[in-house]
């Protein structure tokens, strides 16, 4: 496992991390504990330096997780959690005190003595993003967090934020499912010299060729209300999956392997972050990093690609409005 450098201002973490959400959050089932620490373990053990949570998820029982897994790893690895959320209330709560909170608890959850990387969750559109930006800038100052980061954040809230502090990273979905921060926030982050974390690099496990029309999803878990991963839109949208696949037999591969190759090969200051709770899935996903598509395949994908209509929007309801333009 190689490394890779987010932003300017040298967050170092492995070229692929383990996105920890699905442990215990969105899909309707709570993984069993030991099993969870086992796998995050693991991830350690294969080369992963980089692992994602935040308080939301659960709530606090995936930092709490997150926390104990890594414990005997301090100081080697780089833990990210999120803050912006209204917990126990609705919508969204970045207000400075809010903000000090939520650090001060995370620390305890996560037992740790200062927080690798603090993302706003959303942008909230009743703090004014300088007051976000200038409160993490003073918790920076007192060494409690040593990144920040924003999350879903549109062009302008990033350029405002990042000229109040440096913005390490911006987590946002990207993946061959969902190409849209290539058309402005891409561009922006180069600009900028802020690194990008895709979140969902696998389409939501669209990507794995592991789901199709027949697919069902228990009423718990968040993709049974994405119009993307409706039964009609799949069948149509599995256009995508057959073109990886068919790369995929040539490079002896599999599907999502291709799809975070295709990532890794965009950018290099890109870190997906798919998230598993079985370790062959995780195992499967750092063999993407040992994937090298030739500039051939990377055209070819993206020739093949632009023919196919992909139907479907990505979020619907609540999910939909806590979206940054």
């Amino acid at each position: 496992m190689k490394n890779r450098v987010l932003g300017k201002r040298g967050l170092e973490v492995s070229e692929i991390g383990l996105g920890c959400m699905g442990i215990s959050h969105g899909y309707g089932v709570i993984a069993d504990k030991k099993q969870s620490i086992e796998l995050i373990r693991k991830a350690v053990e294969l080369g992963i330096t980089f692992f994602d949570t935040a308080e939301v998820y659960g709530p606090y029982i995936n930092e709490e997780l997150v926390g104990e897994a890594l414990e005997p790893f301090k100081g080697q690895v780089v833990i990210a959690t999120k803050f912006g959320f209204n917990i126990g209330g609705e919508g969204l709560d970045s207000r400075p005190e809010r903000i000090r909170k939520v650090a001060e608890e995370s620390l305890k959850r996560l037992r740790i003595d200062c927080i690798d990387l603090f993302y706003q969750h959303r942008v909230d559109p009743n703090v004014p993003i300088e007051e976000v930006a200038g409160t993490v800038g003073d918790l920076i100052n007192e060494g409690k967090v040593k990144h920040f980061g924003l999350s879903e954040a549109g062009v302008k809230n990033i350029r405002r934020a990042h000229a109040v502090c440096p913005v390490t990273a911006l987590q946002s979905e990207y993946s061959l499912f969902w190409r849209e921060p290539e058309k402005e926030i891409i561009p922006t982050l180069e600009e900028l010299g802020i690194g990008l974390v895709p979140f969902s690099p696998l389409g939501k496990g669209f990507l794995t060729g592991k789901i199709n029309e027949n697919t069902t999803f228990d009423s718990k878990d968040f993709r049974s209300t994405v119009p993307r991963l409706s039964p009609e839109n799949i069948k149509a949208n599995l256009a995508l999956v057959d073109l990886l696949k068919n790369i995929a037999v040539r490079k002896n591969a599999t599907p999502a392997q291709i799809a975070l190759a295709w990532l890794l090969a965009q950018k290099p200051w890109i870190v997906p972050i798919p998230g598993t709770t079985k370790i062959e899935r995780l195992i499967e996903n750092i063999g993407a990093t040992s994937v090298e598509l030739t500039d051939e395949e990377l055209q070819q994908i993206e020739i093949e690609s632009a023919k196919i209509k992909l139907v479907g929007d990505r979020y619907s309801g609540d999910n939909a409005k806590f979206i940054d333009r």
